[in-house]
């Protein structure tokens, strides 16, 4: 029976092995506190504590139980939108950049989680981005000479080659190397437990009423107390009633999530490699990798203001899983008739441009913020701990303002 509502990364980790964290309580001095306890605030916790600062952590209700838990966990090695369509709209050079660090983020963060040995099922993939019809191919085409004249790679692969690899019956595809597949509930446990072991304090069920500010330092306000810091770094993904006004900048959306029951080994081998994650040039994209030997696949986006009650969720969610399912069933017919084992969706905040903002804000003194990626992959994760760290110490790197909220009024 398919599990409707629930992350297969949550609902499969042993409730015996989950790490808690005492709630807040009292006054507490700290250089930096971080709102947010997904993978985010945790990879930018252990960032700043293996920096040598002196960090907080408030999470609201338990680590990487929100979006992180209910993740694709795909380390994408760019950003999961046409580099024609952000040359467009923030130019060459910055389009640029933003690819050049997603890469670069991807890669770190592969190297970081093999550093630490974080067991959550870490596989290096590659991802091809596939053309199901002429036009479709034809926008690939454009893609690839667009990379290309910017000094990027991409490599276009002719329909046997795509066939060999994915099973797919495709005009063609962009492949590209550095990225993987991970447990992002797991990958965001073991980040919080490293960031911890560096002197981070973690505050479970610690909810932010308010954050004040003075000339030099702000407070951050839970029901047990106040956290004075020199900096507020707000890593929960879409903007909330503490930064209100900044919703404007963003569409508020929700993709939906289908693991199907395990696929028998003889339609396994009918299913190509296995070792890429697809994504399909789809408007919204699907993606679908392989989890040991289930299918994952991500897609049917909605958006998110139209979804009220807990009963219309649970509607959509019976509706987009089996949409989820017919639609792989028409690239992959050899799995008709494989049920769902879980069904779920994930909530994000996307921007105009489709990059995420990272960054202080200049309505908001002594914060920063991370909002705003609709990648559907959690390297943006890893790139904005990174970019996090520079602000808070004064090391910008280039590529830092095309992801900050300046972008909006430099175009």
């Amino acid at each position: 029976m398919t599990k409707y509502g629930r992350s297969p990364w949550i609902d499969q980790f042993p409730s015996s092995r989950v790490r808690t964290y005492p709630r807040h309580r009292g006054p507490l001095s700290r250089d930096v506190v971080i709102v947010g306890g997904g993978l985010t605030g945790c990879a930018t916790a252990y960032a700043f504590a293996a920096a040598g600062v002196k960090v907080a952590l408030l999470e609201e209700t338990q680590i990487g139980r929100g979006s992180t838990g209910a993740a694709s966990g795909w380390i994408s090695d760019e950003p999961g939108i046409d580099f024609v369509a952000l040359e467009q709209a923030i130019g060459r050079r910055a389009a640029r950049h933003a690819w050049q660090a997603w890469r670069r983020a991807a890669l770190d963060f592969s190297a970081l989680l093999k550093r630490l040995d974080v067991k959550c099922r870490f596989q290096p993939q590659e991802t091809w981005t596939v053309a199901a019809t002429p036009e479709q191919s034809a926008r690939l085409k454009r893609e690839q000479k667009a990379r290309r004249d910017a000094s990027l790679d991409a490599a276009l692969m002719p329909p046997r080659a795509v066939a060999s690899e994915t099973a797919l019956a495709a005009f063609g595809a962009l492949r590209t190397k550095g990225g993987a597949a991970i447990d992002p509930y797991r990958a965001c446990v073991a980040l919080a437990a490293a960031a911890a072991q560096r002197g981070a304090q973690l505050f479970e069920r610690s909810p932010v009423s308010k954050i004040a500010f003075t000339r030099k330092t702000a407070d951050v306000i839970t029901a047990g107390g106040a956290i004075r810091a020199n900096k507020v770094v707000v890593a929960t993904g879409v903007p909330t009633r503490l930064s209100a006004s900044l919703a404007r900048h963003f569409w508020f959306r929700a993709t939906h999530l289908a693991l199907t029951e395990p696929v028998p080994a003889k339609v396994r081998q009918r299913l190509g490699r296995r070792a890429a994650v697809i994504r399909d040039v789809a408007q919204p994209p699907h993606v679908i990798r392989w989890v040991d030997d289930r299918i994952l696949v991500c897609g049917a986006d909605a958006d998110a203001a139209g979804v009220g009650a807990s009963s219309q969720r649970e509607r959509l969610l019976v509706q987009r899983t089996g949409q989820l399912m017919y639609e792989l069933s028409t690239m992959y017919p050899d799995i008709s008739g494989i049920q769902p084992a879980y069904g779920w969706d994930a909530a994000y905040a996307r921007a105009a441009d489709g990059l995420p903002h990272v960054g202080p804000h200049r309505n908001f003194p002594h914060q920063l913020f991370a909002f705003g990626d609709g990648s559907h992959s959690v390297t943006a994760a890893y790139l904005a701990s990174r970019i996090l760290l520079r602000c808070y110490e004064e090391e910008p790197d280039a590529a830092d303002d095309t992801f900050g909220f300046a972008r909006l009024t430099a175009r």
